[in-house]
């Protein structure tokens, strides 16, 4: 896994223009991204903002006690996985799904994923996000594939 970049945000509104950029990257051919950090980070509060920026009419909400919420109305299908909740055997269960939804065309958002034992996409974009404070979050870019290499590097400017 490659570290393509890393920039801190200082509010909202500037996650807001970063969530921006990334739905605009994606748009066209979607993303299998998954995203790391701890409690409170800005995972799903990222997710959201993205999804905003897909045009996705339904309200986004974290998965954590369904494990996936499924957003069909924006530019692209959105699909949101928490694997928090699953243990090894329980990540086994959804595996066809989280692969299913792993295809071009649709952006697929798995928090948590380091929760899981199993084989994620060769492919993928990871976005480890670091809280410093109330406003401020570092976002560190990772990618695997030289497509997400070349996204990535898009988004750096």
């Amino acid at each position: 896994m490659e570290k393509i970049f890393s920039i801190t945000v200082n509010s909202l509104d500037e996650t807001n223009i970063l969530a921006e950029k990334f739905a605009n990257a994606i748009k066209g051919n979607g993303a299998f991204v998954c995203l790391y950090g701890d409690i409170g980070a800005g995972k799903t509060a990222f997710t959201k903002l993205v999804a905003k920026h897909l045009n996705v009419n339904e309200k986004v909400t974290s998965p954590s006690f369904v494990i996936i919420n499924e957003y069909l109305s924006g530019d692209l299908p959105v699909y949101h996985f928490d694997l928090y909740r699953l243990e090894k055997e329980g990540v086994i269960t959804i595996l066809d799904e989280l692969l299913e939804y792993s295809k071009p065309g649709v952006l697929t958002c798995v928090e948590w994923a380091e929760f899981s034992d199993i084989e994620l996409p060769l492919d993928r974009i990871e976005i480890k996000i670091e809280y410093l404070d109330d406003t401020s979050r570092k976002f560190d870019f990772y990618a695997q594939g030289e497509a997400y290499k070349k996204l990535l590097e898009g988004l750096k400017n």
